[in-house]
């Protein structure tokens, strides 16, 4: 069977998506829902720079159909201010609140900082805390290439975490599946931070055959100027044979 295919962009609130893909005079508590009338998931970033509590999570849960799903990105205290060191409180603080989101919580992503080199060491030794939350999907975006080792492969193989392709001329990019499933992160194209279709069109290709493989595929598109990462979202799901339609 083939393995299912997730297309989003990374957050949901942006002005500039006023008349562009909004309707001009809407709610706030009306975006999500709208965004999920043309989308199945969407990354929240809003994680990463503060954690909400889990009554807001509900809140967001509330407002989206079934098989809707969230990914969530972890908070940058524990990615770039801590280091992955000493995880267990700031883990459990954020999964008991997103798990306010109950089925609908998709993958968690880890983004490690740009300047910070490979430590196996302390990578095992976070993976081991992540055993304690078991039925989760975890990802993680490594920045520096030494992360992109055989080792650092193994220790992902090992605890079914997947490797974040991180699509960016200027990141390290190694297009690898470490698990049953693949996050991958559209940042920017060769020309910009758009994609044009000669740029997704073998991405297309290579997630088919991943879900023909069995591997369950989601992506998100980020960095949005002038609403690309909506225009490429609906190409790529395009491209994959998915209908993408929207506004």
């Amino acid at each position: 069977m083939a393995g299912r295919l997730w297309v989003g962009t990374s957050g949901w609130v942006y002005r500039h998506w006023m008349g562009l893909f909004y309707p001009e005079r809407i709610r706030g508590e009306e975006l999500l829902p709208f965004y999920a009338r043309h989308f199945q998931t969407v990354e929240i970033n809003y994680t990463y720079y503060r954690l909400p509590e889990r009554s807001v999570f509900e809140g967001w849960r509330s407002r989206v159909p079934d098989g809707f799903r969230f990914a969530v990105k972890a908070s940058r205290y524990l990615t770039h201010l801590r280091r992955l060191q000493e995880p267990e409180e700031t883990l459990t603080r954020l999964l008991e609140r997103a798990g306010g989101l109950g089925e609908k919580l998709g993958p968690v992503l880890f983004q490690l900082p740009p300047n910070w080199e490979a430590d196996p060491g302390r990578l095992e030794a976070f993976l081991a805390a992540l055993q304690r939350w078991p039925g989760h999907r975890f990802a993680f975006e490594f920045r520096h290439p030494s992360w992109l080792t055989p080792g650092v492969y193994g220790a992902l193989e090992r605890a079914g975490a997947a490797l974040c392709l991180p699509v960016h001329p200027e990141m390290p990019l190694e297009r690898r599946l470490t698990a049953g499933w693949t996050y991958v992160r559209f940042h920017a194209g060769s020309r910009g931070m758009g994609f044009g279709e000669e740029e997704l069109a073998p991405w297309a290709r290579r997630i088919g055959e991943w879900r023909r493989g069995g591997a369950e595929v989601w992506c998100y598109f980020n960095n949005d100027m002038g609403g690309h990462a909506l225009r490429d979202a609906r190409t790529l799901l395009r491209l994959c044979g998915a209908d993408g339609s929207f506004g």
